[in-house]
Order: structure tokens, then sequence, then C-alpha cells
């Protein structure tokens, strides 16, 4: 969910289980990067005091990045969802140092007793060396899903990505 008013009185009103709470302009089809909770602080308190205090898990959609982490733990979101963009469109060095990135913020994150998920441009071809990073808790593939469905059908295509994540983990 955007951070905004009309979004959190949505969500008040309903009450999921949880919110990922992720940044958005009316121009993007989708996230083009991680929320930015250390400089958004003043803004996203209220807002994550609240869904907590409604018994809604919040999420920080954020980039992997130890201020990040901070701003997260100062807000006392329980969840962060770092943004693998990046990872997903460098390769060779790059990559590698992306992945390093990814794994040191979930182990802080971890550490601090925050639960870090991941994801944005994961497919079947990058997704097991973010899947074998232990302390992720969860990785967000929807999109990616969706579109190979249209292929193979709902079914085989959560198959085969699920595959690839427990032999990451094997």
């Amino acid at each position: 969910m955007a951070a905004t008013d009309e979004m959190l009185e949505i969500a008040l009103r309903h009450k999921p289980h949880a919110e990922c709470i992720v940044p958005e302009k009316r121009e993007e089809r989708t996230t083009e990067g991680g929320l930015d909770a250390a400089g958004q602080h003043n803004h996203l308190a209220p807002i994550v005091a609240r869904l907590n205090d409604a018994g809604i898990r919040v999420s920080l959609f954020i980039e992997p990045d130890a201020r990040q982490i901070e701003a997260a733990m100062r807000l006392r979101a329980p969840v962060v969802e770092f943004h693998t963009g990046r990872y997903a469109h460098v390769d060779g060095e790059e990559r590698a140092a992306e992945l390093r990135r990814l794994a040191d913020a979930a182990a802080l994150a971890w550490k601090n007793g925050i639960e870090p998920h991941a994801g944005h441009g994961l497919t079947y071809e990058n997704v097991v060396p973010v899947a074998a990073i232990p302390q992720l808790a969860e990785l967000n593939i929807g999109h990616y899903l969706i579109g190979e469905a249209i292929f193979t059908g709902l079914d085989p295509a959560v198959r085969r990505m699920r595959a690839l994540m427990d032999e990451a983990r094997g």
C-alpha cells in the first residue's frame, strides 16, 4: 500500500493480516525502488503505529541498506521486504555485490528481530542465490509467476518456482 491517508483508512476498515508499505507515484506501474523509511520517518511513524495498533502486520519495502533497516527498527516494523530490482538487472560482479548486500541486510534485520523478505524482478533464472540466503523468510514473486502462468498454467509455474527455492535451501 502507498503511505497515504486514503490507503491507511482502507487498510483499517478491512483489517488484512498484513500490509506492505511501498513507495508509489501516480505514474508508476510498479515500484522502481525501495521506500526511503529513514528519510520519511516522520510521515511513516503514525501510519505504521496505527496499522500496528489495529493488529495489522506491517512490512516496509526498502532497499537492502543498514540505514533503512535502522529506520524500520525505529518505526517498529516487524517485517521488511528488500527490493531485489537492482540484483535482478545487473550481471557478473555487480550481481555478486548485490547478492552480498542482500545477504548482509537480511542478517542485520534478523539479528535485530525484524523478519526479512525479498522481492522484485526475481525469475526462474535468478531466484536460487537469493532463496539460498538463510534469514529470508519469504520471497515475493507474484508478477513473474502470473506472467509465466499465461503460458504454462498457474500450478506448474508455482511448482517450478517452489522447486527452485527448495533446491536453494536444500
